[in-house]
């Protein structure tokens, strides 16, 4: 009966201490973003179709500044830059010469840049604390608005760092970010987040 008891009692301890563990990764999140203002790092990019069967490698740099202000620069395979600047957020393809702009409202909402960069991300999503995995401690982020374009975000820290966001569309398709050389809190210029047409360059405005 005793040794019964003591592995009751075992289970419970390890049961709470994985909910503990669990929640702690919902306040690694909500310090992220109470305290890194600002960030720079590389990222690699995994697109996987919804049957698993094909995916699309790219990789590039990011650096963002909240609120609302961030840059996305895709170098492989193909490049493509994409800069918020608080107000609008600007698409710019070299090989089209060719630009898109969108009201921030309007392209942000639930999507890992408001993830980074926004300023309320509590209004957008439901937190929810997942299991570690590979030394990753998981954080699920479901959108308030289930009608929008995404089912839900996970994002990943390893050691109070941000290392990952994993991305399920709404037709099933997944985009895993994983991120280097991560720096918070850089002092990033202002020209960063601004975006100049290039001359010769088309604007479509949405």
């Amino acid at each position: 009966m005793k040794k019964l008891l003591r592995k009751i009692l075992a289970l419970a301890a390890l049961s709470l201490l994985a909910a503990a563990a669990q929640a702690d990764s919902v306040d690694v999140l909500n310090s992220f973003l109470k305290d890194v203002k600002s960030g720079r790092a590389s990222f690699t990019q995994t697109v996987t179709s919804p049957d698993g069967k094909r995916t699309k490698k790219s990789s590039g740099s990011f650096e963002f500044q909240r609120p609302n202000q961030f840059r996305f620069v895709y170098l492989k395979p193909f490049e493509q830059t994409i800069v918020a600047d608080g107000q609008k957020v600007w698409i710019f393809d070299p090989d089209l010469n060719q630009a898109s702009s969108r009201k921030i409202d309007q392209a942000l909402g639930a999507t890992p840049a408001a993830l980074l960069a926004g300023g309320n991300v509590a209004r957008d999503f439901i937190l929810k604390a997942q299991a570690s995995d590979k030394g990753l401690d998981w954080v699920l982020a479901t959108p308030r608005q289930a009608e929008g374009s995404i089912q839900n975000l996970r994002i990943a820290f390893k050691s109070g760092e941000l290392a990952a966001i994993e991305i399920v569309d709404a037709f099933g398709q997944k985009s895993l970010l994983e991120f280097a050389g991560v720096v918070a809190n850089p002092s990033i210029p202002a020209e960063q987040f601004r975006f100049k047409l290039p001359a010769g360059a088309d604007l479509i405005e949405q």
